[in-house]
């Protein structure tokens, strides 16, 4: 048995495009752009190449993109009052503060700081009460493209027995809390759970998200069970090779025996993540301009 391969770059690319006419229609309806303003603080690489190509996303899907490039050293206050402006612009629809931020800057109170009405990130203490509570608010954008490939997959998910390995409020708890939403029976299991292996091979789904490589094995998984692998991780260069291989938190190629189906790393779960934050920009438009949300959105 082979698994089936999750695309997530094709059922991303599938996302972008709808969230694009989407963002046409809306501009012929209020009359401006959807707008997303990202804020980035110093010059760590991968950070630079994450905004530059969220901004290119975002115009792509006929969207506005506002970006606001600030030195390693910006104090706390000047960043402060950079997101209050931003929170009080009406052409801005969406905020993300690129993380992490350096060292002096305490990220949990730049956060709070972004209006809960325009935190497309999810990251808001609001946003996640909302969710625990099945209020309309924003989910994080990585969770939220997970349950979409897995309900894309395997339609409704009700009474499946799921685990989420990874208890962070990026990932590991908003995935639980929407796979609760969506009736399944759901295990978080994490660094301290006792015997690990025998909570995971429980699960119909496996959601992994602890940034160890290659971490969950085969003989860890019910067959037949879906997987959805959030981690990526580098391993080290092989000799006479530069780079090293990027991997999941699975064996993919043992996994790929026993699974029904499993998401690839590259091009599984990664590609969603800017496809889901154009999606939460557009609901964040719609709703800041008191229009009714698509329901295809």
């Amino acid at each position: 048995m082979s698994a089936t391969r999750i695309d997530g770059k094709a059922f991303a690319a599938n996302l972008r495009e709808r969230v694009g006419v989407m963002a046409a229609e809306f501009e012929a309806a209020a009359g401006y752009k959807a707008g997303l303003a990202v804020v980035l603080v110093g010059d760590d690489p991968a950070s630079q190449v994450y905004v530059g190509s969220k901004g290119k996303a975002t115009l792509a899907a006929n969207m506005a993109s506002f970006e606001h490039r600030l030195p390693d050293d910006t104090s706390e206050a000047d960043l402060l009052v950079l997101v209050e402006q931003l929170n009080n612009d009406p052409a801005v629809d969406g905020i993300l503060v690129q993380l992490p931020l350096p060292d002096h800057l305490d990220e949990q109170a730049i956060i709070s700081a972004i209006s809960p009405d325009k935190d497309v990130d999810g990251f808001h203490v609001i946003n996640a009460g909302r969710l625990s509570v099945g209020q309309k608010g924003f989910v994080p954008c990585t969770p939220l493209g997970c349950i979409m490939l897995l309900t894309d997959r395997l339609g409704d998910l009700s009474g499946l027995e799921a685990v989420v390995i990874g208890r962070s409020n990026i990932v590991g708890k908003p995935m639980a809390q929407l796979l609760l939403d969506a009736n399944a029976t759901v295990t978080i299991a994490h660094s301290r759970t006792k015997d690990l292996p025998a909570v995971v091979r429980r699960a119909d789904i496996v959601v992994a998200a602890v940034g160890r490589a290659e971490m969950v094995k085969a003989q860890w998984l019910k067959p037949g069970a879906t997987v959805i692998d959030v981690g990526i991780n580098r391993l080290p260069p092989e000799p006479g090779k530069e780079k090293g291989r990027l991997v999941g938190d699975v064996d993919f190629g043992g996994a790929s025996e026993v699974a029904s189906a499993i998401t690839p790393v590259p091009g599984g779960v990664g590609p969603m993540t800017i496809a889901v934050l154009l999606r939460n920009t557009l609901v964040a438009a719609y709703r800041n301009a008191g229009l009714d949300v698509p329901e295809s959105l």
